[in-house]
């Protein structure tokens, strides 16, 4: 495993729409694992290939009950209550925003194996993350979204 360079606002790799992943080999695994150090070591719940540069449509998410992987994820259905809270990025530090989501989504996705899957997150810190990072692979950052952004000091 490798740590990778998070990709900062500005970039143009974040800004383009992500690429879907045509086959699952041991490149897009190794890239999976890649991702988790990165993510882990950065301190973050989510991360998106293209923060580290790579327009992939490949997530990697650990809200504290373990890691997701999530190849071609896609949005089934977003629904519920509008609820707005606050998000930071990796790709964009020092900078957090209010940013207004559907408190409920539907996800489905590839495993690192191939296998479809499905994620039914609902009011929940994944239900926000996994609709932040699905935004980075279509080029969407937080800050596009938000309002009232803040900076924040360490």
């Amino acid at each position: 495993m490798a740590l990778m360079e998070i990709k900062k606002i500005g970039d143009i790799v974040l800004k383009q729409k992500a690429e879907p992943v045509e086959v699952i080999d041991s490149e897009i695994r190794h890239l999976l694992d890649d991702m988790a150090e990165t993510m882990y070591k950065a301190e973050g719940v989510g991360l998106a290939a293209p923060q580290i540069g790579i327009s992939k449509r490949v997530i990697v998410i650990d809200t504290g009950e373990g890691l997701i992987e999530l190849i071609n994820p896609e949005i089934i259905r977003a629904e519920g209550e509008m609820m707005t809270d606050v998000e930071g990025c990796l790709s964009v530090p020092g900078i957090t925003g209010e940013v207004e989501r559907p408190s409920n989504v539907n996800v489905r996705f590839l495993n690192r194996r191939g296998k479809r899957q499905r994620i039914i997150a609902k009011g929940n810190l994944l239900a926000r993350c996994l609709q932040h990072e699905i935004d980075h692979l279509d080029g969407v950052l937080f800050v596009d979204k938000a309002k009232n952004m803040t900076k924040v000091t360490r």
